[in-house]
């Protein structure tokens, strides 16, 4: 986790506070009305509250009935309760979204930008096509491109790494974000954001909730639980009546508790909090998601698309084996291989030299020896090398190589084709070596899969999601790097082209896909697939087509939002099952206290008679004390259920990489038994309180 996240994984006092007096002002009726089940509390805790002060005032109850002020005073009370722990639940996720925010905000100040032409300008004013020059030691006004230099830039306001990153011209590293500093060196910088609406600006905007949008499963979600409570208010309207005809009492304030103990109040007052949670555990792993739609749509997703390089191995080769020709010893060619390769700073220079001090204990020579000229790689010689102690030594592709032999007066011996299609068969890189007219062997360069990258792969099998290694390698390499990494499918020699068609075929078929990229060529790819994750690293085209951005840019981030995704839907549908489960508790609590008055043996029976005193003591399953003390212990159970809840909401139901079917048996097993068992037990020690303690 990085540092600028860590203030917000933890509900400090300030916070709970904060959250508690956030939670009052959220009585606004404008705010809950969002909330359709939350606003029906509100407007019940409403009507309570009237009901109570007609009685303390000296009137009779509302709608009739004898429940003594004190009942109405109680039921009123714990019924405001449950709308505040609801609105606590929402507060304390966005709580911790303007925690983070904040340490945000604060790499945000307002600096002055240098233009090219030499004139000075407030970064606020800064338009799309702008370019300026960042010194070091300075700020970078805005988000943007560099266009010319290179330079080492600090980001830890943002992502919370230390280490600073290097940004250059010309390639993928050119993005770069305002708020960020230059550490050394100068940079010309073409801003491309809008005026205040920098890249930064989005994040505090996301992070704080004031961009968060409702997702498609949330909404209908939402719809269910109106719909719910529109078809229980319907059904509770028409008690009134039918006690009435009755000629028996059932006031107001029963038939409201009776209200809130049908609807989904529960998964009402957490629905919020979870999709906010979610939102915020991407943020503490530094990814920024532009929308809720691309969170919930990570854990749906069918079809992974990784990229080889970086993602699924190193993302440098490394030298894997010495290889010599018969009559050479493999000493030999392991020596002649390091000493062409003592000036090659690449990782694949540095990995034969590390190769031949590990297999053969040859020590690196000092660079500096007598007489020692070294040849740099290039592009048109494709080789390097050294001219030492009389001996001329190559390393590079097998014809350059070949060719730089027999220009020496040397011939290249059959078994050199053998050994460079043996490489390159099994997946890897030959490079030839030779010393003056005589070629030495190959060296094997080979991608390094990184470790457990087969057991995640095996995890993501376990879940359905299939995975696809993307590499512009041919076949031959590719299939042998799929195999070793165990991915289910991959797409070689592949192009902007391919990439996109692959996606558009995938959904053709009905599947989900997400993919990472960092380059203008997975633009069209990014933009295409449902999770479009885009390296902060990249460019802007790849910034702006992906609906997520990893301000890490590690690719192999993708497995881990997906695994948030999947815990962001598992969280929601665990405790929507808890809370529809605990619902039927609380109906064997209270309808029959309802019902008490109506049914009671003889006519007109009172609210305070026990359960006995007529025919529904059968359905007295909890044998609670009275029909005030069963109200009273269901309504309180009904509030305290979200608090003790909120931690899960914001915490996340822990994901297990485990089929869907497996899922939803210990999902029923756990909430939905546990959601049965719990209010049982819950309501009924509070009625030993209420009704043993108080007498109710």
């Amino acid at each position: 986790m990085n540092e600028a996240a860590a203030p917000t994984t933890a509900l400090g006092r300030s916070m709970v506070f904060a959250a508690a007096g956030a939670s009052l002002r959220k009585l606004d009726p404008r705010v809950q009305v969002r909330n359709p089940v939350m606003f029906v509390v509100e407007v019940g805790a409403v009507v309570t509250t009237v009901a109570w002060l007609v009685q303390l005032f000296g009137g009779a109850p509302l709608g009739g009935g004898d429940e003594p002020a004190w009942f109405s005073f109680t039921v009123a009370f714990w019924l405001w309760l449950t709308v505040v722990f609801g609105n606590v639940a929402e507060a304390l996720a966005e709580g911790r979204g303007k925690a983070q925010a904040d340490s945000l905000r604060s790499a945000r100040t307002e600096a002055v930008a240098h233009l090219l032409d030499g004139t000075e300008l407030p970064a606020s004013e800064l338009k799309p096509g702008d370019v300026v020059v960042v010194e070091a030691g300075e700020g970078i006004p805005g988000d943007g491109t560099v266009i010319e230099g290179i330079a080492s830039v600090d980001e830890s306001a943002i992502t919370g790494e230390s280490a600073p990153v290097i940004r250059e011209s010309g390639g993928d590293r050119s993005a770069v974000t305002g708020g960020t500093r230059v550490l050394s060196d100068r940079i010309v910088v073409e801003i491309t954001q809008e005026p205040g609406a920098s890249f930064l600006d989005r994040m505090i905007a996301l992070v704080e909730g004031a961009a968060r949008r409702k997702t498609p499963n949330e909404i209908a979600l939402n719809i269910l639980l109106a719909g719910l409570t529109l078809i229980f208010l319907a059904v509770v309207v028409t008690l009134r009546p039918f006690a009435e005809f009755a000629d028996t009492d059932a006031s107001i304030v029963t038939l409201v508790a009776l209200l809130v103990a049908l609807i989904p109040t529960t998964i009402g007052a957490l629905l919020s909090a979870i999709g906010i949670a979610g939102m915020d555990r991407l943020v503490r792993r530094n990814v920024l998601a532009l929308s809720g739609r691309a969170v919930e749509a990570s854990g749906d997703i069918d079809v992974l698309l990784l990229d080889k390089t970086g993602t699924i191995t190193l993302g440098n080769r490394q030298a894997a084996a010495f290889l010599p020709l018969r009559g050479v010893p493999e000493q030999e060619l392991a020596d002649a291989a390091q000493l062409a390769s003592l000036t090659d700073e690449t990782p694949e220079g540095r990995s034969i030299v590390v190769l031949a001090k590990e297999q053969h204990g040859i020590r690196e020579r000092e660079l500096a020896a007598p007489h020692a000229t070294f040849v740099p790689f290039t592009a048109e010689t494709r080789m390097s090398g050294v001219d030492i102690g009389g001996r001329r030594l190559r390393k590079g592709a097998g014809d350059a190589v070949r060719a730089w032999v027999e220009a020496e007066g040397g011939r290249a011996p059959a078994e050199l084709d053998a050994r460079l299609e043996e490489v390159s068969r099994e997946g890897g890189t030959p490079l030839a070596v030779a010393r003056d007219s005589q070629m030495l062997g190959v060296v094997h360069l080979k991608d390094v899969v990184k470790e457990g990258m087969r057991e995640r792969f095996d995890q993501l099998r376990s879940m359905g999601i299939r995975t696809v290694m993307v590499t512009g390698d041919n076949r031959l390499t590719a299939a042998k790097i799929a195999a070793e990494a165990g991915v289910d499918d991959f797409l070689a020699e592949a192009t902007p082209e391919a990439k996109l068609g692959l996606i558009r075929d995938q959904q053709a078929e009905g599947r989900l896909v997400a993919m990472t990229g960092d380059g203008t060529n997975d633009a069209p790819a990014l933009a295409q697939a449902d999770v479009g994750v885009a390296m902060n690293t990249g460019t802007q085209a790849a910034r702006e087509a992906g609906n997520m951005v990893d301000l890490d840019s590690n690719p192999t981030k993708l497995i881990e939002i997906v695994e948030v995704g999947k815990q962001l839907l598992i969280t929601r549908g665990a405790l929507t099952t808890f809370s529809i489960a605990n619902d039927v508790a609380k109906y064997f609590a209270i309808l029959p206290a309802i019902f008490a008055a109506t049914y009671a043996l003889g006519a007109g029976g009172d609210m305070g008679d026990s359960f006995t005193s007529g025919p529904l003591d059968k359905l007295n399953l909890m044998n609670l004390g009275t029909p005030e003390s069963a109200i009273i212990s269901a309504i309180i159970f009904n509030a305290l259920v979200i608090p003790m809840l909120v931690p899960l909401a914001l915490r996340g139901v822990r994901y297990r990489p485990i089929g869907a079917a497996a899922m939803l048996r210990r999902n029923l097993l756990i909430y939905g038994l546990g959601g049965l068992v719990a209010p049982f037990l819950g309501i009924k020690l509070i009625d030993l309180v209420v009704h043993g303690v108080f007498g109710a």
